[in-house]
């Protein structure tokens, strides 16, 4: 909390738009400690501001916000994380609870609803938009089997790797965006196409595109 005991809240969009719209939105009852337009941006600021809470978009350039959520959870940060996004599908919202996130919130209804799931997840509780809320808790309720989503076969270092190829990255500025080697990156696209019965690099941009790993 802020000196004023204020919540502090960590923001992550890439549109500048968006952003400066939450800023405004946000700014009557907590205290904004930064803004951040990627998903390593935001692991690292969350390591370094300590917010009390984080509101980020799924799909971000370098690395979307769930496996940021995945990478700060694998870190011991157990930080409450609210989902705002455009992504009106029951997927990305049980991908996003199933890595430990305490909100998920349509944009298109942020004003009223955004601040209602910062309040219950400071409180330590869990604000699904009622939009979603019946589709995602069948969803989960079938389990595993009859609701396999195809990104969560892939590790979180794939996710990663996709995601960089699906922004235009070479393997070789892959390599050196993660401190791996040339060889590493091509083992893993191998293993995704193998995994995902994929077969070109477009069809690899394209399946990141339909599961919201990078936008058009």
């Amino acid at each position: 909390m802020s000196s004023e005991g204020r919540p502090r809240v960590l923001l992550a969009d890439d549109h500048l738009l968006v952003a400066e719209a939450l800023t405004s939105l946000l700014t009557p009852e907590f205290d904004l400690v930064g803004v951040v337009e990627d998903g390593h941006a935001l692991v690292e600021a969350a390591g370094k501001l300590r917010p009390d809470v984080i509101v980020a978009d799924v799909t971000m350039p370098r690395l979307n916000g769930i496996d940021a959520l995945i990478q700060l959870r694998l870190g011991g940060d157990r930080v409450p994380f609210v989902f705002l996004t455009m992504h009106r599908d029951v997927t990305f919202a049980r991908r996003a609870l199933e890595a430990g996130a305490s909100g998920f919130v349509l944009k298109h209804s942020a004003s009223a609803e955004l601040i209602v799931a910062l309040r219950a997840a400071l409180q330590g509780k869990t604000y699904l938009t009622p939009q979603l809320a019946g589709e995602v808790l069948e969803a989960m309720k079938k389990g595993p089997e009859q609701a396999a989503d195809p990104i969560g076969s892939l590790t979180p270092r794939q996710r990663e790797v996709l995601q960089l190829l699906a922004e235009g990255l070479s393997a070789k500025e892959i390599a050196s965006s993660l401190s791996i080697s040339t060889r590493t990156v091509e083992f893993h696209k191998y293993q995704m196409m193998e995994a995902l019965d994929i077969h070109t690099n477009a069809e690899l941009v394209h399946f990141a595109i339909k599961h919201g790993l990078v936008e058009l």
